[in-house]
């Protein structure tokens, strides 16, 4: 079986967007006021937190749905949950 490179495994990620966001940044403040590090920038696999001017963005539709961030995030500030039935990431190659 010939090799395949991780970028051509993601490549042939799936994704099925929601119009609502699996992922939640429950309080801007602790972001921006409590947290120097922003490890979420950080641990991320997918790049799916951006520090914005003054807050953290978040692009969901790229999400892998490892859960890194909930794990990451020294203040539990992010709600992490699975994207309702039928939407998220289908992985393909596995």
């Amino acid at each position: 079986m010939k090799d395949i490179s991780i970028d051509d495994r993601l490549f042939c990620n799936r994704f099925k967007i929601d119009t609502q966001s699996h992922l939640i940044i429950k309080d801007q403040k602790v972001c921006t006021e409590k947290c120097d590090k922003k490890p979420c920038l950080n641990f991320c696999p997918a790049e799916v937190y951006k520090d914005e001017e003054d807050r953290i963005s978040v692009n969901y539709d790229g999400c892998l749905e490892c859960g890194s961030c909930r794990i990451a995030c020294p203040h539990s500030n992010i709600e992490w949950n699975f994207p309702k039935g039928g939407y998220g990431i289908s992985h393909k190659l596995g």
